[in-house]
């Protein structure tokens, strides 16, 4: 299976990340790629106001483009995540969609960690304006003649190697990891982060991101890349917007796994999560 991510300097400007987005994506699949994965907030970056302003149901205009491509270009499609307006709720959700060859909704992932932290100089607070997702996603998308299940999470998913076990343990051979990821973190965390799920994982990690400035206050690291069961980088966009792409050779992640059979050397029985307790600060 080929697999492409796309980087993004996404802003506020709807009509101008949409029109980009369907470029990359049209690029990406002319040169064979059959799984493109589009960045966090694709459609749509900037402050609380315009994102409030400008967010969107699932069925509205951004994610039914991207449905649209997928079914015309015959590829699965990683709608990276938008700001989901949701019925009845006062926040909004940040929110992933997976559209498969026929532009059919394959599976939907709220994203569960909200980033509330101090990093930069700026103080993020997503819990303001957006709801923690409750549910892990699995997908099942075609690979070739056979399916595989590809994992669903959002940026700062990353940091909670819990979210990527149970995923595995569930089934999945492929993560995906779209992201606004800060530059001021992605500069030591990213790559590290990146390869380290994909190791303990034993599975490939696509991961695009947004890359740049944008309103007010972004500043996104890039280097979307796709990291494989050993922990190899296989394709990074190194600046700027574009994409990526790379050969995930599935036959390659069965013999790492039966060499070294990390996941099957698991003792469930004798694990034990510790009392709840706060974490310390």
């Amino acid at each position: 299976m080929r697999a492409a991510v796309i980087q993004l300097n996404s802003t506020a400007e709807v009509d101008r990340n949409l029109a980009t987005a369907e470029r990359l994506v049209r690029d990406a699949a002319g040169q064979g790629a059959e799984l493109i994965a589009l960045p966090e907030k694709w459609n749509l970056l900037g402050g609380p106001d315009e994102v409030l302003a400008a967010a969107e149901a699932i069925e509205g205009p951004s994610l039914s483009a991207a449905s649209s491509w997928a079914a015309e270009l015959g590829v699965t499609l990683l709608a990276g995540s938008i700001s989901e307006r949701v019925a009845g709720a006062e926040r909004l959700s940040n929110t992933s969609v997976l559209f498969g060859p026929r532009g059919e909704s394959l599976a939907v992932y709220r994203k569960i960690h909200m980033f509330d932290v101090d990093v930069g100089g700026v103080s993020y607070r997503e819990s303001a304006t957006e709801r923690a997702g409750e549910e892990i996603v699995l997908a099942r998308i075609e690979a070739g003649e056979d399916e595989l299940e590809l994992g669903m999470t959002v940026c700062y998913d990353l940091r909670f190697p819990e979210l990527f076990r149970i995923l595995s343990v569930r089934g999945a051979r492929l993560v995906s990891v779209p992201s606004a990821f800060t530059a001021t973190t992605g500069r030591d965390h990213w790559e590290v982060l990146l390869r380290a799920r994909a190791i303990e994982n034993q599975a490939f990690v696509i991961a695009p991101d947004q890359v740049g400035e944008a309103p007010p206050h972004y500043d996104s690291w890039g280097h979307s890349m796709i990291v494989d069961p050993w922990g190899r980088v296989l394709a990074t966009v190194e600046e700027g917007e574009g994409f990526a792409m790379a050969d995930l050779d599935l036959g390659e992640q069965e013999r790492i796994r039966a060499a070294l059979p990390s996941l099957a050397n698991r003792r469930p029985d004798a694990y034990r999560w510790p009392e709840l307790m706060e974490a310390a600060t």
